[in-house]
């Protein structure tokens, strides 16, 4: 398995922080409070449990890298992470990454290098804005 690949999309939120040390999500919810500051885009297309089955079969498993790529408005982060065998996928809400190797039903990757706090400040401050839109790729390696 080389390079399988998944794209799909969020936008920003005024109350996007982006400040956590650990973690960051992506959710489907069109609301969030200044308290989510893991949270660095709403309204997403996808969650845990709705990645296609190649997605979820591929990052369940111990020996694979995970390359997650956030891009809008020219502006490109990419944060390398690994897949679990324990991972739950069940989160109808959202998507969480993890610096950490804590997986629970929203966790679609660990061991990451970067949170929340560590994205691109100016790509932070263009998901403050609602209009802006986030194209989320996952790209899974063994």
């Amino acid at each position: 398995m080389e390079g399988l690949s998944y794209t799909f999309k969020a936008y920003g939120h005024p109350n996007i922080r982006a400040t956590h040390k650990s973690t960051f999500e992506i959710t489907r919810e069109r609301h969030v409070t200044p308290r989510g500051d893991c949270i660095i885009a709403v309204r997403s297309e996808c969650s845990a449990s709705s990645l296609p089955n190649y997605i979820k079969e591929a990052i369940k498993d111990d020996d694979v890298k995970i390359i997650i790529i956030l891009k809008s408005g020219g502006i490109t982060e990419v944060v390398n992470a690994y897949g679990s065998k324990d991972l739950i996928l069940e989160s109808n809400d959202s998507l969480v990454v993890r610096k950490s190797g804590f997986v629970d039903e929203r966790t679609i990757a660990i061991k990451a290098d970067k949170a929340a706090k560590d994205i691109n400040r100016i790509l932070v401050d263009m998901l403050k804005n609602e209009s802006t839109v986030l194209d989320i790729t996952i790209k899974v390696y063994r």
